[in-house]
């Protein structure tokens, strides 16, 4: 994979990570429409990669309201671990339980069978798309009095749930939906924000690890056969950088739309581009 290539899916993975519109949708899309296969084991790592870049973006972005929301006392911290530990639970089990579903319909207990194989399906993308974009529209348009000022246990329990849909569903944009998800429970668009980009920093770790582990399984050897790990490293670390520069950019423009009640446009956006994604699909790609 040439470098520009990286680069250029650097940019789109961080404009749009940290907005509504699914990023692996888009990266997917562009990986293919540059001849290349989103399925395999070094395009999925290069992806967790260029989550990795955004996952600091929100880091360096969030952290000064993060402070002042959970960290304002021990006890609010210890509530705050708890509700992001409980939601990450659940996700945990809403999408693991989805993937051994999928992987077990999809493929009828084929062997060696992923969820990874269907990542490049157009078709399943732009179903996705479609309805996260209804949900977007739902949420953006639902008039909200009296907000609730915190993110309860029960919506934090749901907001997980919905997460966890969004692990084995490309295009079924995580930040979109559980965003969402919060504003349709009643929650304040600031607070629903800071937690859904909590819940982001929780979970990127564990899934970089997977994938890591994943494309040694794919070596001949952990460290040798094939391609080495520190050349597909390295070119990666630079796409991390790159995302990470585009999503501080991303996370600007989408507080100053939720701020503005613009939400409802992104999913318009997903709505158009469920259409697009479609109709490339129809052709064969």
């Amino acid at each position: 994979m040439a470098m520009f290539q990286i680069l250029l899916l650097a940019a789109v993975q961080g404009a749009a990570e940290l907005l509504p519109v699914s990023s692996s949708a888009h990266v997917i899309v562009a990986a293919k429409l540059m001849g290349l296969d989103p399925t395999t084991p070094e395009m999925t790592l290069l992806l967790v990669m260029l989550h990795t870049g955004t996952m600091f973006a929100v880091i360096l972005f969030f952290w000064k309201s993060w402070r002042a929301s959970f960290f304002t006392s021990r006890r609010q911290l210890w509530k705050s671990c708890r509700l992001i530990l409980v939601a990450t639970a659940l996700t945990g089990v809403v999408g693991l339980g989805l993937k051994a579903a999928i992987e077990r319909i999809a493929f009828r207990g084929a062997p060696h069978a992923e969820i990874e194989m269907l990542f490049g399906n157009l078709g399943l993308i732009a179903a996705s798309l479609a309805a996260v974009g209804v949900l977007i529209v739902c949420a953006g348009l639902k008039r909200t009095r009296g907000a609730r000022p915190e993110v309860g246990t029960l919506e934090a329990l749901i907001i997980g749930a919905v997460q966890g849909l969004c692990l084995p569903l490309r295009g079924f944009s995580r930040s979109g939906a559980t965003i969402s998800a919060g504003l349709l429970l009643g929650v304040a668009r600031e607070r629903v924000e800071e937690f859904s980009f909590a819940l982001a920093v929780v979970l990127t770790p564990p899934v970089i690890a997977r994938e890591a582990l994943r494309l040694m399984k794919a070596q001949a050897a952990p460290l040798g056969g094939g391609t080495h790990l520190l050349d597909l490293f390295f070119p990666s670390l630079c796409g991390m950088l790159f995302s990470f520069l585009a999503g501080l950019l991303a996370l600007r423009w989408l507080s100053s739309w939720l701020e503005k009640g613009l939400w409802h446009y992104f999913g318009y956006y997903c709505l158009a581009a469920s259409l697009a994604v479609f109709a490339l699909y129809r052709i064969g790609m």
